[in-house]
C-alpha cells in the first residue's frame, strides 16, 4: 500500500485507483511508525509542517494547518519544544499530526503504541478513536495487541505468516472465528471435549445432578477483575474457566475440589480442533448503517 515495496503480483488500489506503479511520494499516504522517526533538530511545529513545506504550500496555509492539527492532537502548548523534550505519548501525537498534515487519502500506522507503557497505550487508544471520528480518514493500523485491535478497529484483517485468515468486524471474528488460529489469536480459548471454546462461555458448579464434564480443580488464579480456574478433566486433558470475582467467591474453589464444567447457553464461539469454521464471518462490503462504505474506516 505504501509503495515502499513492489508486489510480486496483483495490484494495489486506493479509492478505486490503481497505484501499483505510482511512487510512494505521489500516493498521498500518511505514515506513522512505531519509533516516530522525528526530525530531532526541528521543533514540534517544524516537524508537523515539514510535509507541507516540501510541497511548497503558502506559509499562511502552513501556519493555519499546523495550528489546527496541534490543537486537534492536544499538544499546541508544546509547539516550540524539540522531540527530545517530549514524553513518549507526546511524540506519538506529534507523529500523528505530521502524518495528517498532508491530508492523506490513507493513513498507515505501524504499531504506533508499541513502545509505550500499558497505561499510556490505553489512553492513546481512546484518544485515537475519538480523533479518527473527527478527521474521518481511512486508517490501516498494524498491531500485535489483540485488545488494541478489538477496541480501535471497525474491521479486522487477521494475518498469519503472510496468509490472510479472516476479515470482518471485531465482534463477528471473535464470535465466529474462521479457524483455530483466529480463535486462539483473538481472545482467550480453551479446549473442551475436542472443541475450542471461550473460557467465559464455560460454567463451573459442584452439583453432579446438573451434569457436564467432571474434573478436579488444579489451580485458582486471581487476576484482578477475573479469576482463572484450571480444571483437570476426568476424561483426560485440562481446560480452564474464566469466572467473575463474585462467582468465584460464591463457589469458594480450591485445588483438589471436585467440580463439573458445562457450556453456557450463550456460547459465543466454538471450533472443532481441525480448524474448520462452524460459522465463519463474511467479508464485509457495501454500504449501510452497519456496513460503512470504507470512508474513514479503521482497519487493523
Amino acid at each position: 500500500m505504501a509503495g515502499l515495496e513492489t508486489p510480486d503480483s496483483g495490484t494495489v488500489e486506493i479509492n478505486g485507483q490503481d497505484v501499483t506503479n505510482v511512487p510512494a511520494r505521489e500516493r498521498g499516504i500518511g505514515f506513522c511508525f512505531q519509533h516516530y522517526a522525528p526530525f530531532r533538530h526541528l521543533t514540534v511545529r517544524r516537524n508537523v509542517s515539514f510535509g507541507l513545506e516540501v510541497r511548497k504550500r503558502p506559509k499562511p496555509e502552513i501556519t493555519a494547518k499546523v495550528d489546527e492539527l496541534l490543537d486537534l492532537v492536544k499538544i499546541d502548548h508544546l509547539a516550540d519544544r524539540y522531540p527530545s523534550q517530549l514524553s513518549g505519548g507526546q511524540r506519538q501525537r506529534m507523529a500523528l499530526a505530521r502524518a495528517l498534515a498532508i491530508e492523506p487519502e490513507l493513513l498507515l500506522l505501524d504499531e504506533p503504541f508499541g513502545a509505550l507503557d500499558a497505561q499510556v497505550r490505553q489512553e492513546l487508544r481512546v484518544w485515537l478513536r475519538e480523533l479518527h471520528e473527527k478527521i474521518s480518514v481511512t486508517t490501516v493500523l498494524v498491531t500485535h495487541d489483540q485488545e488494541e485491535a478489538m477496541e480501535v478497529a471497525d474491521r479486522l484483517a487477521i494475518i498469519n505468516h503472510g496468509r490472510l485468515e479472516q476479515i470482518g468486524r471485531p465482534s463477528e471474528i471473535y464470535d465466529h472465528p474462521a479457524n483455530e488460529f483466529v480463535m486462539k489469536f483473538l481472545g482467550s480459548a480453551t479446549e473442551l471435549d475436542g472443541s475450542w471454546v471461550r473460557p467465559h462461555d464455560l460454567v463451573i458448579h459442584r452439583d453432579a445432578s446438573i451434569g457436564g464434564w467432571s474434573g478436579t480443580v488444579d489451580r485458582v488464579t486471581h487476576l484482578g477483575f477475573e479469576v482463572r480456574v484450571d480444571v483437570r478433566l476426568a476424561t483426560g486433558g485440562t481446560t480452564w474457566v474464566q469466572l467473575s470475582r463474585g462467582v468465584s467467591t460464591e463457589l469458594d474453589l480450591h485445588p483438589g475440589d471436585r467440580v463439573w464444567v458445562t457450556r453456557t447457553g450463550l456460547a459465543s464461539a466454538e471450533l472443532a480442533p481441525s480448524g474448520a469454521s462452524l460459522r465463519p464471518a463474511p467479508v464485509q462490503t457495501g454500504a449501510g448503517r452497519d456496513e460503512p462504505d470504507g470512508t474513514g474506516e479503521r482497519i487493523l
